[in-house]
């Protein structure tokens, strides 16, 4: 009797970002992509979030291979700390997601070692004792591709971030061929996104973007300065065309953004009229009606392109009045303030912002709900796992699938670390592994616990209360201070009177602690000051800063 499959998402379902599936057939496990997902502003300090590794790395010996279905940082930008864990690991990808990782590889000093291997949509390849294959999708980023992996029981089918778009910029279309073939032979599982599982309707295509470019383009008295994402090739490539059609020269501005068109440019995936681009240090050598900027900093990141921009603070760039701003993406939840500020200081400097949803120039790359109907109408499957989204999207999702014929008992509705098992007795939920999400602050990496987290937003939310005095080792007198810092707390000119109370309470609270001869330990005594003065405050002004008692002994 074949072991059952077991599917177990590690990141990406329930939640939007660092994208990350285990499949276990017999003794191999499969990985298929390894993303990241940028911190919200209650993750203070963090500059990246990324899955919980610990389920792979105490299976290593069974994990063949990880299976990359496009270069986007979701999808991809797990990858360098997976391989500090699993640096033998084989990773398969297309041509130019290969290309995009092997840059951001060598910033880790990971490029010499990794073991890339490259793929093209139709022609099968083996990871493990699973044979695989893939097909073309339409995305956001050329060389996109979903997943078809064979097990005992049937074919699996892993979607990818993906939409049905019919005229898309680069010519590739999702492979309608290669679905129809797929559903022939019979799908018992598709595991499918669901970014868009609650827009009705089809996705405009990407074609429609460069409708609005031109129309932006050729009223423009200025400078035009468009961003978006760094990845979004086509994007870029139809910014680039419209803008030489106008008489524009092109310069691109951001490091991301300048190592993703390097990369794409060299691999055959852009191409640009000759001398359509200009190296950003003669931006100022240009006429502003001749000339067109592309930046990252899409999403209000404090130290991206245009947040300098829009401060003033950028030394290729100074936004004045006659620039066209262009917001060609949509703000990722948890994002809307910070681009609502960039816009605000853009406006301030006297630019021209086109950011509203209605006007602005932007599709997703995500496929809505008659594009899910469709694909689950072309496929059939005998089971349904939705993924890539929210939990409330899973759902919609779900409901989808249901309303097509399958059976409620064969669609699951799951989260992160949710183990679906489908074998001979049919699929269920079989259990629940560890997972959770792993902070990247600086060069550390999970090294920030909750603890820490939970200790920077007291800091943040109520400051910070610093207790130091000096005590006799010998009779537990008070010798030095007690001294109090706050920071963050109350004003320095209304602390006077609190901090005599607080020094007060300390006092006594340490003559408490001493009974008789007996000196208590200074753990002991760290511990009373931090209750006393903790209620203290409290009482006094409703707030729990962070209390700190240093106590040395003399």
């Amino acid at each position: 009797m074949a072991s059952p499959i077991r599917i177990v998402p590690l990141g990406g379902v329930g939640e939007i970002g660092k994208n990350m599936l285990a499949l276990e057939l017999g003794d191999d496990i499969l990985v298929v992509d390894s993303g990241l997902m940028f911190p919200d502003e209650e993750m203070l300090g963090i500059d990246l979030v990324i899955p919980d590794f610990r389920y792979l790395r105490e299976r290593r010996s069974r994990v063949r291979g990880v299976l990359l279905t496009h270069g986007h940082e979701d999808h991809v930008g797990g990858l360098p700390y997976l391989m500090r864990d699993l640096p033998d690991l084989p990773i398969y990808g297309t041509k130019l997601t290969l290309g995009l990782l092997r840059s951001k590889l060598k910033e880790h000093r990971l490029a010499e070692r990794a073991d890339l291997r490259e793929i093209a949509p139709g022609t099968p390849f083996q990871v493990g004792n699973a044979a695989c294959d893939s097909y073309t999708v339409c995305h956001s980023i050329p060389d996109a591709v979903g997943f078809t992996i064979e097990s005992a029981f049937g074919t699996i089918v892993h979607s990818g971030d993906w939409k049905f778009d019919h005229t898309p910029v680069d010519g590739k279309q999702t492979d309608f061929a290669r679905l129809a073939a797929i559903a022939a032979k019979g799908v018992l599982l598709l595991l499918s996104d669901s970014t868009r599982a609650e827009n009705a309707g089809y996705t405009p295509s990407e074609r429609h973007v460069g409708e609005i470019l031109e129309g932006i383009m050729s009223r423009a008295p200025g400078r035009v300065i468009t961003t978006t994402f760094a990845s979004n090739i086509s994007r870029i490539k139809q910014i680039v065309d419209i803008a030489a059609a106008w008489g524009r020269k092109t310069a691109i501005i951001g490091r991301s953004m300048e190592n993703y068109t390097r990369t794409a440019r060299e691999l055959g995936y852009l191409d640009v009229p000759a001398g359509a681009l200009v190296h950003p240090n003669e931006i100022a050598k240009v006429p502003d009606n001749e000339i067109s900027i592309i930046t990252t900093g899409s999403q209000g990141e404090p130290t991206s392109a245009l947040s300098r921009m829009a401060l003033g603070d950028h030394r290729h760039v100074v936004v004045k009045d006659g620039d066209t701003v262009v917001m060609s993406s949509s703000p990722i939840p948890g994002n809307e303030e910070l681009v609502s500020r960039t816009v605000d200081n853009l406006f301030k400097l006297g630019a021209e912002v086109i950011y509203e949803a209605n006007t602005r120039p932007h599709v997703s790359g995500h496929a809505s709900q008659e594009e899910l109907k469709l694909m689950l109408n072309i496929l059939r499957p005998v089971h349904f796992i939705p993924i890539h989204g929210e939990y409330r999207m899973l759902v919609r999702h779900a409901r989808i699938a249901l309303d097509l014929g399958v059976a409620p008992e064969k669609a699951f509705v799951i989260t992160n670390g949710d183990v679906v098992e489908i074998g001979e007795r049919g699929a269920r939920v079989a259990d629940k592994v560890p997972v959770g999400q792993v902070y990247v602050d600086g060069l550390g990496v999970g090294d920030v616990s909750q603890s820490v987290m939970r200790d920077r937003w007291s800091i943040g939310s109520d400051g910070i209360f610093m207790i130091v005095a000096s005590i006799d080792r010998n009779t537990g007198r008070v010798v030095a201070g007690p001294d109090i810092v706050t920071k963050g707390f109350v004003p320095e000119e209304d602390s006077a009177e609190l901090i005599e109370g607080a020094k007060q309470r300390i006092l006594e609270g340490l003559a408490e602690a001493q009974t008789g001869d007996h000196l208590a330990e200074v753990a002991a005594l760290r511990d009373e000051i931090h209750g006393t003065v903790s209620r203290y405050l409290y009482e006094r002004t409703k707030r729990r800063p962070m209390v700190v008692p240093v106590l040395m002994q003399l």
